[in-house]
């Protein structure tokens, strides 16, 4: 009987060895993602820290180039009619005087 009782004990311990071996490899797990997540946390904190500032200095180069870009626009159409006045004075110049068009260099001769 005694022999039975020693092999049970025995039994359990080894059982119970390698569930305490099974918790302290978990734990070693644990421990790493625990670091793992840190770092990232770590890492992300780092990034996003200054992400508000970020996107109010990107909003305000965007307003500046909308405010450029507007100006520029601005130009534009005005060349745009400038070029157009000039096509238009040009029209009425060869409508009304179309004798007095600038010599070009072809010259016909005479028979």
């Amino acid at each position: 009987m005694i022999i039975l009782v020693i092999l049970v004990n025995t039994l359990i311990s080894v059982i119970l060895l390698y569930v305490a071996w099974r918790v302290c490899q978990l734990k070693q797990q644990l421990a790493y993602i625990a670091d793992s997540l840190t770092a990232y946390e770590s890492c992300t904190h780092a990034a996003l820290n200054k992400a508000p500032e970020n996107i109010y200095l990107s909003q305000q180069n965007i307003y500046n180039l909308r405010q450029r870009n507007q100006a520029l626009q601005i130009q534009i159409q005005q060349v745009r009619q400038i070029i157009s006045l000039l096509l238009l004075g040009r029209q009425i110049w060869q409508r009304y005087f179309p004798k007095l068009e600038l010599i070009s260099g072809k010259r016909t001769v005479a028979k």
